[in-house]
């Protein structure tokens, strides 16, 4: 039998949270019908990560691959979530797959929620985007979203600059104003997060003075498409996380 897709959601008092990580599964699931899919949070909503293992090993499964549903590889992915796997009852097998970025696959789902919003192919070259992530402590992660807006300008955009919500700078409307002082005729947000929250809202209110602001991720196909390749991944994979003795 395949392992269970166990979807590790950080969780959110904000109910757009949960209700957009519940789409996003349901994709997943019309497009693997094949696979076993359960949702599990670190915080906040129910059903919580370990109630979800401990149902799981209840049943008799045995194999699973924890995903956890994160865009970048910080203090969650490396910290957290291992943590809560490590407790897990001993019988499970659990195998923790990468987060979800950096992939071409959210580049395009990036896209397609600009274009959603209203630009087309041809405003590329005169529209500066800022890549607004939620923001983190950690080095790596704040490296690898500025990887990304690199990346993402060589596709043709007239600049696209990154920008936090929390713990880095530079904040999303400073970014807006750099863009509009490099001269780009038009600017957009194009938020690089999953799902609404306070964070998100932080990312809308600072992009007040943008031409365009694109909805989250959410539930975009790509999206459910990077989650399917993280879970093919570690399916395949020998290692095992390390349980609890």
């Amino acid at each position: 039998m395949k392992p269970v897709l166990l979807v590790i959601a950080h969780g959110s008092r904000d109910p757009r949270h949960a209700a957009t990580v519940h789409a996003l599964v349901r994709r997943v699931r019309s497009l693997r019908p094949d696979v076993r899919v359960e949702t599990g949070f670190l915080d906040f909503n129910i059903p919580s990560v370990q109630g979800v293992l401990e149902s799981l090993a209840a049943e008799g499964v045995r194999d699973v691959v924890a995903l956890p549903l994160l865009l970048t590889r910080a203090f969650h992915a490396k910290a957290d979530i291992p943590a809560v796997l490590r407790d897990a009852p001993r019988q499970l097998r659990i195998r923790q797959a990468e987060v979800l970025g950096p992939s071409p696959l959210l580049l395009s789902a990036l896209e397609r929620r600009l274009y959603e919003a209203g630009l087309t192919p041809a405003d590329k070259s005169s529209t500066g985007v800022v890549l607004a992530s939620a923001g983190s402590t950690d080095p790596e992660a704040i490296a690898v979203i500025a990887d990304i807006a690199r990346e993402w300008r060589h596709t043709g955009w007239c600049a696209v600059r990154p920008a936090f919500a929390s713990a880095a700078l530079p904040r999303t409307e400073d970014a807006v104003r750099e863009l509009r002082a490099l001269g780009c005729a038009r600017v957009a947000v194009a938020p690089y997060v999953l799902a609404p929250g306070f964070l998100p809202d932080r990312i809308a209110r600072g992009a007040a003075e943008a031409d365009v602001l694109a909805e989250v991720l959410g539930p975009a196909p790509e999206v459910a498409r990077v989650l399917l390749r993280r879970y093919d991944a570690a399916s395949s994979a020998r290692m095992l996380l390390p349980v609890s003795a």
